[in-house]
């Protein structure tokens, strides 16, 4: 999920207006070079924002591998981003957003001028994640599987705190690139000449008001389609069955053979992927059980809780959630069906995004990207409690129990929201937090 109101960091040296994303106020001219920006941007952040990866390392005992994987032609393959454990440290590291287009998607996200995505690409084009680029799977292991879907105005790749971290701990984990439309950018190749020749067919995202509900609903839909296909993607790698990369990287898809734990198998998302993760555990009884980080719950249907039987777990910031969404949330808890819900105190939604890390905490707070917590700290405790439980529904064998207390709320830092007590924002909360909801989901 991309930040809204990201584009006022550059407003703070160009003569660039704000622009409310959901207003589409007109842009004052931009009289200023992109290179007389790019000084005047950098002084504003910290020194290790451009010179330094802002990601953090996996914690995990497992060295971190990723490659990109799209499984055909057309707009119907499969694409995304595989995160897994690596035998071999000696590769480069990963480029964090790989191609220029997706800093003009993220511009068309927030309705400012394309310059905007000339800005960004070269402020953070040649950023890297740590993580081994095409590096060697490790081998001889069976690894649980964790499908990732990301949310409405991001992409495969903004998530990779997340990803690198479980990668970290044992898990393979697929961040799906959605192409519904709700991606700031995604590309397909048209047929087969088009791929051998590098030429991208570009989709970019469908400007809708946030509440359109015909369409949220078809892509919800056609989000959890693509999800379960990557499943059956991935298992069938498992199997030994040729699949061919149409991106042709130096990752030999066949390590995939017999990597996979085919009976330990979760999906992840955050916001509208959140939503995503309920749809597909509604219609996909292959995923043992779910994590939804603060889910956008509008393009769900009404009955969708009593179509999920697995386990369930809602990580929530603390001022997200609407007074709908709560009342949603609670039609989950029903008897004899594992439910847990958690808020971090202090978080906003887009702590959960890799965008959490690029700012210094000032610019950060004001942006939106940074809550009152310590951006690390909740980026720790949202991957801890996932681990915890992961462990406990997957039946993992693992030491990831040792975050039990956070699973349940024992922590300082967390809101316990059960079937009784759930957090309900206050009016005044609502208020100041319905920008930072705006468009992006």
């Amino acid at each position: 999920m991309a930040p809204p109101k990201l584009h006022m960091l550059f407003c703070l040296s160009s003569c660039l207006v704000l622009v409310h994303p959901l207003e589409r106020q007109a842009v004052t001219p931009v009289t200023h070079t992109q290179s007389a920006w790019i000084p005047g941007i950098q002084s504003l952040l910290p020194t290790e924002s451009f010179h330094h990866t802002v990601i953090p390392k996996g914690s995990g005992p497992y060295s971190v591998g990723c490659t990109d994987l799209m499984s055909g032609y057309t707009n119907q393959s499969t694409f995304l981003r595989l995160y897994y454990p690596s035998q071999d440290e000696d590769f480069p590291e990963a480029l964090w957003i790989p191609n220029k287009e997706y800093f003009l998607g993220i511009s068309k996200v927030l309705g400012s001028p394309s310059i905007l995505g000339k800005v960004l690409s070269a402020l953070y084009g040649s950023k890297t994640v740590p993580a081994k680029w095409n590096s060697p799977l490790r081998t001889g292991e069976k690894y649980p599987l964790i499908i990732f879907s990301h949310g409405l105005g991001a992409f495969r790749t903004i998530y990779s705190a997340i990803g690198i971290e479980l990668a970290s701990h044992g898990f393979i984990v697929a961040a799906v690139e959605h192409r519904d439309e709700s991606a700031a950018a995604t590309y397909y190749f048209q047929d087969e000449t088009a791929a051998e020749s590098g030429n991208k067919s570009w989709l970019y995202f469908k400007s809708a008001h946030v509440y359109s509900e015909m369409l949220r609903k078809e892509q919800v839909q056609q989000r959890a389609e693509e999800c379960s296909q990557a499943l059956t993607l991935l298992l069938n790698l498992d199997e030994g069955k040729p699949v061919e990369n149409v991106l042709d990287l130096q990752f030999d898809l066949q390590q995939l053979k017999g990597s996979l734990d085919r009976n330990k198998t979760a999906i992840i998302g955050h916001s509208f992927g959140g939503a995503t993760v309920i749809q597909v555990l509604s219609e996909d009884k292959r995923f043992r059980c779910g994590i939804a980080l603060d889910p956008w719950m509008f393009p769900l249907g009404e009955e969708v809780h009593s179509k999920i039987c697995q386990p369930l777990f809602f990580i929530n910031s603390e001022y997200f959630q609407s007074d709908d969404d709560i009342a949603k949330l609670k039609k989950f808890y029903q008897p004899h069906k594992e439910r847990k819900m958690i808020a971090v105190r202090g978080s906003l939604h887009h702590n959960f995004v890799d965008f959490t890390f690029a700012p210094g905490n000032l610019v950060g707070q004001w942006l939106s990207l940074k809550g009152k917590i310590d951006s690390k700290v909740a980026m720790d405790i949202f991957n801890r409690a996932s681990l915890a439980f992961l462990q406990k529904y997957l039946g993992l064998d693992k030491n990831f129990d040792q975050w039990n207390s956070l699973m349940e709320g024992d922590d300082e830092n967390l809101i316990l929201e059960d079937r009784f007590d759930v957090v309900t924002l206050s009016t005044t909360l609502q208020s100041s937090t319905e920008t930072e909801k705006g468009n992006l989901r």
